[in-house]
């Protein structure tokens, strides 16, 4: 059993890194760099980020690892029930066209505050899509991030 609530750390699932800066088109297309689309698979999923405000891209074996944490649950209480119906109700499974291109549904992309520049970056499981003028805000300073390295343990 590894160290994440029973599931290995050691999971077989893509991982990602990496940033591009992107304009979305007139009909809310994104183009998906080739790096990000080859690791996300034909089919993936594109998601709220709760807390962030930004969507989540899964490659389905890391959406389906996401689902089994909610299903294994010990508590399914009211709270529980909501978190869930806001995350599926903002959730769609999607592919790109023959462009590398991404169609971002109207509601997430409101969500996210994405109405023409937008930033993928690689989330290690994961790829973000910010709008760009949202992601700046976010970096941690020099300080915080060594602290938090050293918390850690990474260095």
């Amino acid at each position: 059993m590894g160290r994440s609530g029973g599931y290995s750390l050691a999971r077989d699932v893509p991982r990602f890194t990496g940033r591009a800066e992107h304009a979305l088109d007139e009909k809310g297309r994104l183009v998906v760099p080739a790096r990000f689309r080859d690791r996300l698979g034909a089919k993936f999923i594109v998601t709220i980020a709760e807390p962030d405000p930004c969507l989540a891209l899964y490659p389905q074996v890391t959406w389906e690892a996401f689902c089994e944490r909610l299903d294994a649950a010990e508590v399914k209480d009211e709270r529980f029930r909501r978190f869930v119906r806001h995350v599926f109700a903002n959730t769609e499974e999607v592919g790109c066209d023959a462009q590398g291109r991404l169609l971002i549904p109207p509601a997430l992309r409101a969500y996210a505050a994405i109405d023409r520049d937008a930033v993928t970056i690689g989330s290690l499981t994961r790829v973000e899509v910010w709008a760009k003028e949202r992601l700046g805000m976010l970096a941690p300073s020099p300080d915080e991030a060594a602290a938090f390295t050293t918390e850690l343990g990474l260095y």
